[in-house]
This record gives C-alpha cells, sequence and structure tokens, in this order.
C-alpha cells in the first residue's frame, strides 16, 4: 500500500476516502507496506494525532503488514530511483517496488496511477494497480 490510499482510509476528508474505505472492506488478502510509506503517511496526517495513533493502530492491529528494509533491498531501492530518475521515483515509491520483488507481489495500492504504469518487476511484468 502506499501512501495516498493510507491516508485517505483515516482522513474523512480526502475526496477519496470512501472509495479507499469500500476497496478495503472488499479486499481479501494481505496488505504489506514499507516503513517509507509509513513516515509519509505519518507526516501527512501530522494535523492530528488522533490521525496518526489509526494509521499507527493498522500496522499495530495487523491490518497492513509493515515489512522493514533490509540492507539488500535499499541497495536496491537505490539502483530502482537511479533508474527512475527522469520521473523521479522518490524513496517510498521504491521501496514499494522492492518489497513487491521480494514478496513476489504483482498488486500495489496507489493513487500514483503514472508512474506505477511505468515501473516494473521481474520479467518486465507490470503492476496491478488498485483501488
Amino acid at each position: 500500500m502506499d501512501t495516498g490510499p493510507w491516508v485517505a482510509l483515516i482522513d474523512r476528508s480526502e475526496t477519496r476516502h470512501g472509495e479507499c474505505v469500500e476497496w478495503l472492506r472488499q479486499f481479501e488478502g494481505e496488505v504489506f507496506t514499507s516503513e517509507a510509506v509509513l513516515t509519509e503517511v505519518l507526516y501527512l496526517l501530522n494535523f492530528s494525532s488522533a490521525a496518526q495513533s489509526a494509521a499507527l493502530d493498522f500496522v499495530l492491529s495487523g491490518a497492513i503488514t509493515l515489512v522493514p528494509s533490509s540492507v539488500e533491498s535499499l541497495k536496491r531501492t537505490k539502483k530502482l530511483m537511479q533508474k527512475y530518475y527522469d520521473l523521479p521515483m522518490d524513496f517510498a515509491d521504491a521501496t514499494i517496488v522492492c518489497l513487491a520483488q521480494d514478496l513476489a507481489i504483482k498488486r500495489v495500492v496507489t493513487f500514483d496511477k503514472k508512474d506505477f504504469s511505468i515501473y516494473r518487476l521481474p520479467g518486465k511484468r507490470p503492476f496491478i494497480i488498485f483501488p
């Protein structure tokens, strides 16, 4: 899960809040994210300690699995950021791509369709983008 949908799940004033809530309600499976995404989410929700607490509760309750970066994945993250420098690819997006590679995940929850339609998985496979 990328930053935008996670923020929209928590912040009812977000225009896509309802869409994200409905997506999560219907979704079956595990949701994974990176520490970089969590950091962005907490930063964007810094207007409210209750909203930040709700974001952390997603992780603490197991609704979202936080996958820490290894040194190897950070090396690959750096290479991805260099490869997609012209977009540019930010750190959080690069960690999501590495996480997807490590866990053989092909679906991503993001509002960033433009960039995630360019990023590729092993074998030059595209992501399947939700919601």
